[in-house]
């Protein structure tokens, strides 16, 4: 394979990457999840059909694809890499990393990997235990591997990798689950030495500070935060402006969540869900924005971070724009990190608004949620906006987010926040009863940041709705839980063309040419993100059964594929006697080690098997053997050796209960 000449470049900016290729996340490193392609248009888009499809094995499938000089690479399940040819989907090679059997206690909150990227015949890929490895592009081999956090902390990182000026830069997640500090490092794309490393959270003054603005930050924490951790990982989003030399990380909630645990209820907490410019080439501070000073809701800003040129006031200005989990969208100077505007693009109720002048949310004084209160908070901790990446279109100057609309309970009733303290191994450990509540909508919104207004809105089903992607087409592309893949016209939100997939569509698209010829590539099947459930998709999913496909598509295609089978039906424990308080105290137990990743027994989203439909947990002998021995490691099952047998037989009640409630619904065995 030849080296493209934007390649030996010093960036991948929007204008230096031939218009035919997507060799990173967003595509270019402003982050705007857009195209200049139009051969596929408002006019043309009617034609467009399935060029081919792939099927993929059992694992997570919601990653966005690159494509570079017709070949497409994707990651899938727990970090499996393959190349494949763009024009008829043949398999040119696989890497597989052996990501689930490596990663150990890791593998309890990681649902595999959100992409790739491609630099210099490259493909770079991170993996459940926190490797980051360099793979030669043509042949799949690794040409280096770095472990880029503790073989035995909390850290674990499912983000894509992001490449500038000869350095790859990644992060970590784990912030909600293990008192981990959070960290983003930088990397010598050629042979992966470390270059520099900027900590997200500052750590024991007694330690002393790695720079002058962890000193900084650490007047904005109170107590022994660093016995927490602190948190603020950057585990999703960043973005890169060659002119100013500038990359711009998007940072996560606390560790824990709740603020009086982490910090005493007091202090801003820098760099918790805010926005940090960093110098490219040293990784040293130059500013931050916080969009949740003293952060106690989940409401992180690791969603993307599109960079654009805006008029403002008459005049041309350089901004960042960013929709965090809060149910805000904001727009900041990227040159100076002072605040512009910022508008809620959902019902919003822990903040009347932003101020103008500061910057600093109105809060709600109620959210924080003190002295046992309860408090239902819109958004949700799963956002307005979540990680599934919004787009922004230059020519339209539209961005269009993919929005969640619903709401949790809050209440610290219970907590003693003076005592509270993290688990001794990785479980889900916000130190904060959190709930559903009202809400299960979304919608696809044209947001105009100019006019600070929407555009328009096109409500999606159910709550989980898929990535975008805008082209030059004047076109945009989503997914949704229903099963559709969609294309808009960009300009009103009319539907213009929708394909059947038969599984839910959540992975952002892609499009690329090869031979001339214009694609778009989705990857179909739920997976990948914690705690869905049935419940938040407009279709039933089976684990087992539903298809997970690489689907491309281009004009006169005319391929087809099957739907699912069936799924199992539930599986009834005839001997089940039900025990109230052991399934209580199971159903404890399971919502901290369980819930992420399997849902409710019976409400499973199809990120991990619906226990209601598995003949293991009926099985005592066989139950302790995958839950306790690990013996399903390998495909991505983590062990839970801590537990005792009162705590397996625990969870066997609770499953088993929840199964028979499962059978007992109409559809339930059968849906």
């Amino acid at each position: 394979m030849m080296q493209p000449a934007w390649a030996a470049g010093s960036a991948s900016t929007q204008t230096e990457v031939p218009v035919g290729d997507w060799p990173g996340y967003g595509r270019t490193l402003d982050e705007l999840h857009f195209s200049p392609l139009a051969l596929i248009d408002v006019n043309s888009v009617a034609r467009l059909g399935l060029a081919w499809s792939m099927d993929l094995p059992v694992g997570n499938p919601v990653s966005a694809p690159i494509a570079v000089d017709g070949i497409l690479y994707t990651s899938t399940g727990y970090s499996v890499v393959r190349a494949i040819d763009a024009t008829n989907g043949r398999l040119l090679w696989t890497f597989d990393p052996a990501a689930a059997e490596a990663a150990g206690e890791k593998l309890r909150m990681n649902w595999g990997s959100r992409g790739v990227a491609w630099w210099n015949g490259k493909i770079y890929v991170a993996t459940a235990d926190g490797r980051l490895i360099a793979l030669n592009a043509k042949t799949g081999r690794p040409v280096w591997s770095v472990l880029t956090v503790g073989k035995d902390d909390g850290r674990t990182v499912t983000g894509a990798p992001r490449i500038y000026d000869g350095k790859v830069v990644i992060g970590h997640g784990g912030a909600d689950t293990s008192p981990i500090r959070g960290y983003v490092t930088a990397y010598d794309a050629n042979d992966g030495r470390q270059l520099w490393r900027f900590h997200t959270v500052p750590g024991n003054p007694a330690d002393g500070f790695e720079s002058d603005a962890m000193e900084m930050a650490s007047k904005t924490w109170r107590g022994e935060w660093w016995k927490h951790g602190g948190g603020g990982t950057a585990w999703n989003s960043f973005a890169y402006d060659p002119d100013l030399k500038t990359i711009y990380i998007g940072t996560g909630n606390g560790s824990p969540w709740n603020h009086r645990i982490r910090s005493e209820g007091k202090g801003d907490n820098l760099f918790l869900c805010s926005v940090v410019a960093l110098d490219a080439e040293t990784g040293k501070y130059k500013w931050h924005y916080q969009f949740n000073p003293g952060e106690t809701w989940d409401y992180n800003a690791a969603m993307d971070i599109h960079l654009a040129t805006l008029s403002i006031a008459g005049k041309p200005r350089k901004v960042l724009i960013e929709a965090p989990k809060n149910g805000f969208v904001y727009v900041i100077d990227r040159v100076t990190g002072a605040f512009i505007s910022a508008d809620p693009i959902a019902r919003v109720t822990w903040a009347s608004g932003i101020d103008p002048v500061s910057g600093r949310p109105i809060e709600n004084p109620e959210a924080r949620y003190d002295n046992g209160s309860s408090f239902e908070l819109w958004p949700s901790p799963h956002g307005a906006h979540t990680w599934l990446p919004s787009a922004y279109d230059p020519a339209a100057g539209l961005v269009y987010i993919p929005v969640m609309d619903a709401s949790y309970s809050f209440s610290d009733k219970g907590i003693d926040s003076r005592r509270w303290r993290h688990p001794a191994h990785i479980e889900w450990a916000a130190g904060v009863n959190v709930a559903r509540a009202g809400g299960a909508g979304s919608y696809l919104l044209a947001w105009d940041p100019v006019k600070r207004r929407e555009a328009w809105k096109v409500p999606t089903p159910a709550l989980w709705n898929g990535g975008v992607l805008a082209t030059g087409g004047s076109l945009v592309f989503q997914g949704q839980s229903a099963g559709k893949f969609v294309a808009y016209a960009a300009a009103t939100g009319k539907p213009l063309w929708s394909f059947d997939a038969h599984v839910p569509v959540l992975a952002p698209p892609i499009t690329f040419t090869a031979k001339g010829r214009q694609y778009v590539t989705v990857l179909a099947g739920t997976g990948g993100t914690a705690g869905i459930s049935a419940d938040d998709l407009a279709m039933p999913v089976d684990y087992r059964t539903q298809p997970r496909r690489i689907l491309t598509f281009a004009l006169g295609g005319r391929a087809r594929i099957t739907p699912p089978a069936r799924p199992a039906p539930v599986v009834v424990d005839a001997a089940f006697l039900r025990d109230m308080p052991a399934m209580q105290r199971g159903g404890a137990l399971f919502g901290k080690r369980c819930f992420s990743c399997h849902g409710l027994p019976g409400k499973s989203g199809g990120t991990a098997p619906d226990l209601a439909r598995s003949e293991v947990p009926p099985d005592r002998d066989v139950f302790e053997a995958v839950v306790r021995d690990g013996g399903l490691a390998g495909n991505g099952m983590p062990r839970f050796a801590e537990l005792s047998d009162a705590e397996l037989a625990d969870i066997r009640q609770f499953i088993r209960a929840m199964t028979d409630q499962a059978a007992a619904r109409p559809g339930a065995t059968m849906p």
